[in-house]
């Protein structure tokens, strides 16, 4: 019985440590929070619908809790991973998957000040780490950590800060093996996530009053338990980036114009414009936030290292004395693009339009225009060009080119390139205002000297495309196309036309039956004592009516040419001069066009014989004097409405 005893006294103080034990690890369980991290998009952007490499917000991880990875022993390893709702196209780095996207840890700053575009020095706070690279790039990068009690000082002040993701598959990245130390209830981590370009073009606009969203979500893994708290954010919304305008124009083949841009004497003028704006006030992006000292002499590239500053240029975080390899990481090949392609462009016919552009303020037209005046950069950055301008560059057929070289041209006036029966000229934005929607007016010269013996320029109906460049079918990451590039969303609109110099004629009753007959007379005044072109063209003559006993009218002739200076002369019933047959029996009316530009006819109506009746009129000209109120019925401008 007292062994026994002995037994139950034993038992009795292990189920008592036992329950200590318990509430111990209980106790310590309460004391140690869980790491959490709350996801948010810290500036979701407005992004162009037709972008295939859109910069999107940032994602940011505000973080606490955890226990913070005492000195010297190795910080857990992390794998974060973002994910779009479309195609990440962030440019890729060499032949890997190494990416532009760039994961920050505590809102690192570089050691000196920062000048930014709104003429302010960005100072760095209080404690913040300088920007130190991981490298090597988008690979594991162990650290160690420096807690021995409260206050410690961050790992991170001394250990690399700034690490490069991988693609992951085409709509993902992911950053291998970021040290993310935990850091405690006594302090926060910040962990940016910046660089992220996508493909707005894939998703579209949307056909609702609710933009269509571009999504991040974000998970966090590895050795660590880390819970994120609203892991989906949305990091910009899709509009249209550009808007397209203008006039249209119409010429003969047989007057020169612009001669003077051909070698010839003719004072130089525009003959329409394009219009071009901004869908919303930051569609139009320079390449850097450093300005070109005269609008067509590129500047070289200025840092854009704060983490999280909106520069509003095409270039995302860039930092020139991080990242030392090429391609650079953030750097924009190009500023915005526009791309003007003429298409069907006939033989003899030259395009020239303006080298350099103002961008216009809001309410600005054609005849009145403000020139908009962005804020600039201040000291050190490159004092340049201070308003807003698109300059005309060199670059291939989709507006592609890597580096900026203006066109130079004469009087501010430069023709056009041309692929085929397509001719091309691109801009490039050299500044612009993020704050307003501006607009640009690119005047268009159409040049030709007319030989029409010889059908030139070719009659015809020219298009142009208007959309922004350069253009590509690539939406996925790339390390060779360039950033940024865009789909074609363009439409051909009616840019100008050429039109043959007719002369059309109106004789209003013609007859050869009941005994009359009619004879028309039609003279090629082109030939004068005014100094005008003499011309030489055939002479089409159209019938409407019947002949004799209900007989169809006679199928539509064409004359021999008729020289400047000489006449046409016929009647119905035994034909005339420059082979116009008889069409006896015929009675209706006959609309003559004349291949020149200056013509008057007659017609006369008698009995045969012209023994008792007898009746002439002049032909009405259906071509409308100067075309002034729109009502010709051919499209040709004449002298005279009639006689």
């Amino acid at each position: 019985m007292a062994d026994f005893r002995k037994w139950f006294l034993a038992f009795a103080v292990v189920a008592l440590l036992l329950g200590m034990g318990s509430t111990a690890n209980a106790q310590i369980g309460l004391q140690t929070p869980a790491f959490n991290c709350t996801a948010n998009a810290g500036n979701p952007t407005i992004v162009r619908a037709e972008g295939l490499t859109e910069l999107v917000g940032d994602m940011l991880l505000n973080c606490n809790g955890g226990t913070p990875t005492l000195l010297n022993a190795a910080i857990p390893l992390s794998n974060v991973t973002v994910f779009l709702n479309t195609n990440i196209t962030s440019r890729l780095l060499g032949s890997g998957n190494l990416s532009e996207a760039t994961l920050m840890i505590d809102e690192p700053f570089p050691p000196a000040p920062i000048a930014v575009p709104d003429n302010t020095v960005t100072l760095p706070p209080a404690g913040a780490p300088p920007q130190t690279l991981a490298v090597p790039q988008g690979l594991a990068h162990p650290e160690t950590g420096t807690f021995v009690g409260v206050p410690s000082p961050s790992p991170y002040l001394t250990q690399a800060n700034v690490f490069s993701g991988q693609q992951n598959s085409a709509s993902s990245i992911v950053f291998l093996g970021v040290p993310i130390d935990a850091p405690g209830t006594a302090g926060q981590r910040v962990i940016r996530i910046t660089n992220i370009r996508a493909n707005a073009f894939q998703l579209g606009v949307s056909s609702t009053l609710i933009p269509t969203q571009i999504t991040m979500y974000i998970a966090v893994n590895g050795s660590q338990q880390v819970t994120i708290n609203n892991p989906t954010q949305t990091v910009a919304f899709i509009q249209v980036g550009l808007i397209v305008g203008g006039q249209t124009a119409s010429f003969l083949q047989c007057t020169d114009n612009n001669n003077g841009l051909l070698g010839g004497t003719q004072t130089v003028a525009s003959d329409f414009y394009i219009q071009v704006s901004e869908g919303f006030a930051s569609s139009f992006k320079r390449r850097n936030i450093s300005l070109s000292a005269d609008g067509v002499t590129a500047p070289a590239p200025s840092d854009q290292n704060v983490p999280g500053y909106p520069y509003n240029t095409e270039s995302g975080f860039y930092a020139k004395e991080l990242f030392t390899s090429t391609p650079v990481v953030g750097l924009a090949d190009t500023g915005t693009r526009i791309l003007l392609r003429f298409n069907n462009l006939g033989a003899g016919v030259h395009v020239f339009v303006a080298t350099t552009v103002p961008l216009d303020l809001p309410g600005s037209t054609f005849l009145a225009q403000t020139a908009s005046t962005p804020p600039q950069p201040p000291s050190p950055v490159t004092a340049g060009i201070k308003n807003g301008q698109l300059t005309l560059v060199s670059s291939d057929v989709n507006g592609a080119g890597s580096s900026f070289t203006a066109v130079s041209g004469t009087g501010g006036v430069a023709e056009v390139s041309y692929s085929g029966t397509t001719g091309y000229a691109t801009y490039e934005v050299v500044n612009s205002d993020p704050n307003v929607p501006e607009t640009a007016f690119i005047n268009i010269f159409v040049a030709f000297l007319s030989n029409t013996a010889q059908n030139l320029p070719a009659p015809g109906s020219s298009t142009v495309n208007v959309s922004f460049a350069p253009l590509s079918n690539d939406g996925l990451a790339s390390a060779t196309d360039p950033i940024p590039r865009f789909g074609d969303t363009s439409t051909p609109r009616a840019a100008f036309s050429i039109n043959l110099c007719t002369c059309n004629l109106l004789f209003t009753f013609v007859t050869n039956q009941s005994g009359f007959d009619t004879g028309i007379a039609i003279a090629n005044t082109s030939l004068d004592t005014f100094g005008t072109g003499p011309q030489q063209g055939t002479v089409t003559l159209t019938y409407f009516g019947s002949t004799a006993g209900g007989g169809v009218a006679p199928p539509p002739f064409v004359t021999q040419t008729v020289p400047a200076g000489q006449e046409l002369i016929f009647n119905l019933s035994g034909g005339g001069n420059f082979g116009v047959p008889a069409v006896p029996g015929f009675e209706g009316y006959i609309i003559s066009t004349a291949n020149f530009q200056y013509c008057h006819g007659f017609a006369f109506i008698s009995d045969v014989g012209a023994q008792k009746l007898a009746e002439g009129y002049l032909a009405i000209q259906l071509d409308f004097p100067f075309n002034l109120l729109g009502f010709s019925r051919t499209g040709v401008s004449g002298e005279n409405d009639g006689h």
